[in-house]
């Protein structure tokens, strides 16, 4: 953080944007008890993120003076009211800004008064001043658990069905790709043969579901660090295990390794799963995947010299891995300073950092964790040795640059490794290319001489020797033209982007992922 204490580009929310966790729920109302700034804000942060009844829809008090010195319970007794004439939903939600918080409302006292007469309704304290909206989601979800869910855990008792599955991932809005991220989770866990309960976004049955939960035999966490106190306190609420993957899984390796331990965990817990079944699905996904990779081998070849080799992300945890997995072993773009921006808690920056030094045996992967982006912009345009708007766009980026070595070195290694070899080789940053064959059957040879045809380029700043690319908000544009490197946009706020049911998770997210970078750098070429 800057030593004035100021962050600069922050890439959350106060606690009261996990409203967005609320819009995410089919037919369900985020009722806001705070000030009329508070919506409009997360509106502006979030964009495209009005769903059922978020944004201008969303309900809200006005908390103002006159609330402040009186309280405001009235008041939102008579919103619940005329909230439920104007809109009709299944759930309802409400939750306190600042104001109300400092106050001491009696939100809880209010809202019995319609709970006793059945209406469906919850609250949460999602005060500014207390969390952000990825500490708040585990909140609002676990609060609608408790308040709503358990209501029903008479008729739908715990762990009654051993196939099915809570899934708790991709955060709404926060992750810009949640809603395909999710559809693909859903679809390869129920081809594994299991039943899913995803809760959020279009995939999901609504409120119905959500009554379901206790029925898990187990719930599913893909995260490192936010959503861990929803599987825990589902554990200690309804004795439910839970499986843990501590990062996005991008690309083939990743998602076999997801699919393999979530079969066996599954197993483990009693689910009647197949594992021959399990295996079926992974091959035949791989080998739609590396069927797609053995396509590239001749764009690798042409444009050999004009592709990145080095990646900088600037993203929440499960991302900056998640990726730079990826991009190492499956695309040959190699991670170098990553940027940790979600505000990951203390006690899970060990594990973070231990998952992304596993990413390669060779290097290590510089990571730092500040929620202070623009101290990261800084840190990068100074190892750069770039001033703030010195760069000229596009000047890496001119057909047949000499001094550009080339990336995609992986993806090139699993073609000429055999096709559905799952190889995967890391070009060093400049210099020369180690031949480092990734997991899968690719030939090592192969893989080091794919690889060594893009590396061996010269130039760059600063040891970031060839074609750099940045991967993270809108926010970055800037950042990557004065870096002179290619900018991929994929994290909250950005503007430059629209993202509507694309996933970036899966087999099928990894090949976007590539198809993503590829097309950002054809656009370079005039």
């Amino acid at each position: 953080m800057s030593t004035s204490g100021m962050i600069e580009q922050e890439r959350y929310t106060c606690a009261i944007g996990a409203l967005q966790s609320v819009v995410a729920i089919p037919r369900a109302v985020p009722i806001l008890h705070s000030g009329p700034g508070c919506g409009t804000m997360i509106l502006g942060f979030f964009e495209r993120g009005t769903g059922y009844a978020g944004g201008y829809t969303s309900p809200c008090t006005n908390f103002s003076e006159t609330e402040v010195v009186f309280g405001g319970v009235d008041k939102l007794r008579q919103l619940i009211v005329n909230t439920d004439k104007v809109l009709d939903s299944d759930l309802q939600v409400v939750l306190t800004g600042c104001t109300a918080d400092i106050v001491g409302d009696d939100v809880g006292s209010v809202l019995s008064e319609f709970v006793d007469a059945g209406r469906p309704l919850v609250h949460v304290e999602t005060a500014g001043f207390k969390s952000n909206n990825l500490v708040a989601h585990s909140n609002v979800v676990n609060a609608i658990i408790d308040q709503y869910v358990d209501l029903f855990a008479a008729v739908h008792p715990s762990r009654s069905d051993a196939l099915l599955v809570n899934v708790f991932a991709s955060l709404p809005y926060q992750d810009p790709f949640w809603k395909g991220n999710l559809r693909e989770y859903k679809r390869l866990f129920e081809a594994l043969g299991l039943k899913v309960n995803i809760l959020f976004g279009p995939e999901s049955a609504g409120v119905d579901e959500w009554k379901s939960i206790p029925e898990a035999n187990f719930n599913v966490l893909i995260s490192p660090w936010y959503g861990l106190p929803i599987v825990e306190h589902l554990q200690e609420r309804y004795d439910q295990p839970y499986f843990r993957f501590p990062y996005v899984p991008i690309g083939a390796n990743e998602t076999t390794r997801l699919l393999e331990g979530l079969s066996a965990f599954a197993i483990e817990q009693g689910a009647p799963l197949n594992p021959r079944r399990t295996r079926a699905l992974i091959e035949h996904e791989e080998q739609a995947f590396y069927e797609e990779i053995d396509n590239l081998a001749t764009f690798l070849l042409e444009f050999r010299y004009g592709l990145p080799n080095h990646v900088h992300i600037l993203h929440d945890a499960g991302y900056v891995v998640g990726l730079s997995r990826f991009l190492l072993h499956e695309v040959g773009i190699v991670p170098k300073e990553q940027f940790i921006v979600d505000g990951t808690p203390e006690e899970y920056q060990a594990a973070v950092r231990a998952d992304l030094a596993a990413t390669s045996d060779r290097r290590e992967i510089p990571v730092s964790f500040d929620v202070d982006a623009g101290a990261a912009q800084r840190a990068l345009r100074e190892l750069y040795g770039v001033a703030a708007g010195a760069g000229a766009a596009g000047a890496a980026a001119s057909e047949g640059d000499a001094t550009a070595a080339g990336g995609g070195g992986g993806a090139a290694a699993a073609a000429a490794g055999g096709g559905a070899a799952g190889g995967g080789a890391a070009a060093a940053g400049g210099g020369a290319a180690t031949g480092d064959a990734a997991i899968g059957g690719g030939d090592p040879t192969a893989a080091a001489i794919a690889v060594g045809a893009h590396g061996g380029g010269q130039g760059g700043t600063a040891g970031h020797e060839g074609r750099g690319l940045i991967i993270g908000s809108g926010w970055d544009k800037e950042l990557a033209r004065d870096l002179s490197c290619d900018f991929l946009p994929a994290a909250v706020p950005d503007p430059y982007r629209l993202v509507l049911t694309t996933n970036y998770a899966g087999y099928t997210g990894g090949l976007r992922v590539i198809e993503d970078i590829y097309d950002v750098v054809l656009s370079t070429y005039a």
